[in-house]
Parts: C-alpha cells; sequence; structure tokens
C-alpha cells in the first residue's frame, strides 16, 4: 500500500497566487488611489477656505461690517496681507498649509499659500476659494472639460461650498456664486 500524501502541489499554489495577484491588480485599480488622495486633499481645502470664510466674517463683524481689502489691507494695520491679517486679528490662530505645490491656478486676487481672496468694492462682500483636485469635484460642473472646480466661502450667502468656474474668467468678478 502506498501513503497517501497531504498538502497542496506546486502547481496548485502558483495558481493560487496568481489568482490572488490578478485580484489586487484588479481591485488597485478599482480604488484609484490617486484619485482618493486627492478626494482626500480636497477634503481638507474644503475645511480650510470654509474655516478662513467664517474668520473674515468675524473679522468683518468686529470691523463694523467693513471686509478686509483684498490688495494692501489698508483697513488691517497689523499686517500686509489678508490671511496674516486674520491671524494678527486673532480670527484664526495660523494661516492653513501651502497649497502652491499642487497645481494651483494663480489667482488674480490677493493669493496666499494658494488659497485667494476678493472683495466687492466697498468692502461689503468677501470670497475666499482654492482649486479643487480631483476628477469627483470636476464632474460636478456642469461643463465638465472646460470648468474648474473651486472650494469657496461667499460671505454674501453666509455659506461656503464647491463651485465651477472657466479657468480664464476670476471666480467672483461679477460678484455672485453659485454653488453646487
Amino acid at each position: 500500500m502506498t501513503a497517501l500524501k497531504k498538502g497542496f502541489t506546486l502547481i496548485e499554489l502558483l495558481i493560487v497566487i496568481a489568482i490572488l495577484g490578478v485580484l489586487a491588480v484588479v481591485i488597485l485599480v478599482a480604488i484609484n488611489p490617486q484619485e482618493q488622495l486627492q478626494r482626500t486633499r480636497d477634503a481638507g481645502i474644503i475645511s480650510s477656505v470654509t474655516q478662513l470664510g467664517h474668520a473674515m466674517q468675524a473679522y468683518a463683524t468686529s470691523h463694523e461690517g467693513e471686509y478686509m481689502d483684498d490688495t494692501l489691507t489698508a483697513n488691517c494695520a497689523t499686517s500686509a496681507d489678508w490671511a496674516n491679517c486674520l491671524v494678527d486679528s486673532g480670527e484664526v490662530s495660523i494661516v492653513p498649509d501651502d497649497l502652491t505645490q499642487a497645481a494651483q491656478t494663480p489667482c488674480a486676487a490677493s493669493e496666499i499659500n494658494g488659497y485667494c481672496y476678493t472683495v466687492l468694492a466697498g468692502l461689503t462682500n468677501g470670497l475666499v476659494y482654492a482649486k479643487l483636485h480631483s476628477g469627483s469635484n470636476t464632474q460636478k460642473c456642469s461643463a465638465a472639460a472646460a470648468t474648474t472646480a473651486y472650494a469657496g466661502f461667499d460671505s454674501s450667502q453666509g455659506r461656503g461650498g464647491i463651485f465651477c468656474e472657466d479657468p480664464g474668467n476670476e471666480p467672483f468678478a461679477a460678484g455672485v456664486i453659485t454653488f453646487e
């Protein structure tokens, strides 16, 4: 009588390893780690823009309804830029991290660390915004190829959100933002 061998053959093990490898590749492609990283980064940008927007409103409340000037912050005696004016006035403790290492559309308005700020004439309404990078946020825009998604906080609406603008246009130039 011959003894029965227990265990798997080398061929069986190689087939199982190959199947697991194919499954891992399929799952990795389905997850799209680059998109996930961009979505995570965008969540941080949205949070920072909202915090800056609330700080901008608090600043205006404590300065008789007048928002900071977006050029030289003439109404901020302690700082030459809007973000550090918010720090100096105690509305935020630090300026959010620098976003400029990623592909950031430069602002025609005042830009600090990739965050843009603009204000209407008369210093009555302000907007803080930054470009978003994930494809899922860009897909929220109706003209997907020609439109850029931004995270913004509009003081006239008292809220933040995602809005879309053509890349060649300066957001808020018309003074109206439509959130998606």
